[in-house]
């Protein structure tokens, strides 16, 4: 049996509560397909908006599934030991990072989704492109970071499970992340 016998409550980043038990873990690690679905639901678009930081639109839905691919192959290693969400983010972390050292690439595409309205679009979108711009120009593990605290809303513990290390380093790079995006934005014309 996978850790203990109660349900894995997950916050997804829209604050939608997922739930995967580990009954629904253990049929899956069976095979059974229904419940491998329901993982691939619950998760898919939040490692889908991981990994598409990490590797660009472009390669994101391939990336995505061979990530998925290894969490459905890999899960009968899951312990238990950690949320299951933060064992699948560093499934898919490490997934996006292998494919990003393999092509030696940076992601290019924009850092929000978010679709913008009112009188005041053209100036966040303006923002937005400046911020995306300057993330492009940090090194890509400081963004990692600093998307799974500031847009996911990680804690650093679930952060340093993810990436594999320690919590201590997770806060350090993080203030490297935003100290190094300032200096970007700065460089690209913003005032602070």
């Amino acid at each position: 049996m996978v850790g203990n016998s109660h349900s894995r409550g997950e916050t997804s980043p829209k604050g939608v509560l997922m739930f995967v038990n580990e009954v629904v873990i253990e049929r899956a690690i069976c095979g059974e397909s229904e419940a491998q679905r329901e993982i691939y639901e619950a998760f898919y678009p939040r490692v889908y908006r991981l990994v598409r930081r990490i590797v660009g639109e472009t390669d994101a839905d391939d990336v995505s599934q061979d990530a998925f691919m290894q969490v459905l192959s890999k899960l009968d290693s899951y312990g238990g030991n950690a949320a299951f969400a933060t064992w699948v983010h560093r499934v898919a972390v490490n997934q996006a990072l292998q494919h990003v050292r393999s092509r030696n690439r940076h992601p290019t595409e924009p850092f929000y989704e978010d679709s913008m309205t009112g009188k005041d679009t053209r100036r966040q979108a303006g923002l937005s492109e400046l911020l995306d711009a300057a993330l492009r120009r940090i090194d890509v593990e400081l963004r990692i970071i600093f998307q799974l605290k500031e847009i996911d809303g990680l804690a650093y513990a679930e952060i340093a499970q993810t990436v594999g290390i320690p919590e201590g380093t997770v806060g350090s790079r993080l203030n490297r992340a935003r100290r190094e995006l300032q200096v970007q934005l700065i460089d690209l014309g913003w005032e602070p």
